[in-house]
């Protein structure tokens, strides 16, 4: 009798056991395994692919010198520092044209020669016979009351004397402090004790002018952005008197 076709279908074929003893038919388990290698033969594969594909970006990082040879950033050139008493290229040339003489003078009153420099700008702009409305007369406007009798006002050497003489002293009495020194200069010494709001509006202005031209300065920067506020507030017409004065050309 032929078998039901169901039965047939189910029966194991007669080659399956030597098949299975010489490993050539899978068994769920040996399946596995096949396919756990196959993935770690493609793994390996895909690893070697980008070693390779990095290998030359990495030798290069091989050959950096050491940490300590690595070349440093170059800095960004900025203004230097003026040396100590280095009259500074800021001031106009009408007070520069006083140069080798605010050196001479910074000297003999122990006066910085820029500190100098900035009071003749301001005072003066380099106008040997300035004469002010109030009657302060030469190069750093010194009132009448301050010469010896037969002195000449409007002679350079004997109005740096008198003018310079005075802000040092005025200068000891700040005790250094540059704002109350301008201070004592132009508004008496009387002014240094007191407070800023107390000074009279001319000498506020002078100490703003003064101590923003100096601080730029100071910098070393060859121009000054408060000399020229100063210039466009009405400095550049003092200046135009000083050149024609000492013969500059325009």
């Amino acid at each position: 009798m032929r078998p039901a076709l169901g039965h047939a279908a189910n029966r194991t074929s007669p080659l399956e056991p030597e098949l299975l003893s010489r490993g050539l038919v899978p068994t769920p388990a040996r399946l596995a395994r096949w396919v756990s290698l196959a993935l770690l033969t493609l793994f390996a594969l895909a690893a070697l692919q980008a070693w390779l594909a990095l290998r030359p970006g990495l030798q290069s990082l091989t050959h950096l010198p050491p940490l300590g040879a690595m070349p440093e950033a170059e800095p960004v050139a900025g203004p230097t520092p003026l040396a100590p008493g280095t009259l500074s290229r800021a001031f106009t040339p009408e007070v520069q044209a006083w140069a080798p003489a605010i050196q001479r003078w910074s000297a003999a009153y122990r006066l910085d020669p820029n500190l100098v420099a900035t009071v003749m700008q301001i005072e003066s702009c380099g106008h040997p016979t300035a004469v002010s409305g109030a009657g302060a007369r030469g190069l750093f406007q010194v009132m009448p009351f301050h010469f010896a009798p037969g002195e000449d006002p409007l002679d350079p050497d004997t109005n740096a004397l008198r003018g310079l003489s005075y802000l040092a002293g005025s200068f000891d009495l700040a005790q250094g402090r540059l704002d109350l020194a301008l201070a004592g200069y132009n508004g008496g010494h009387g002014v240094i004790s007191r407070p800023p709001a107390a000074w009279p509006t001319e000498t506020q202005r002078y100490v703003y002018w003064g101590t923003g031209v100096l601080a730029d300065i100071e910098t070393g920067a060859m121009t000054s952005a408060r000399l020229q506020q100063w210039l466009e507030a009405g400095g550049a017409s003092l200046c135009r008197r000083a050149a024609e004065a000492l013969g500059l050309g325009s």
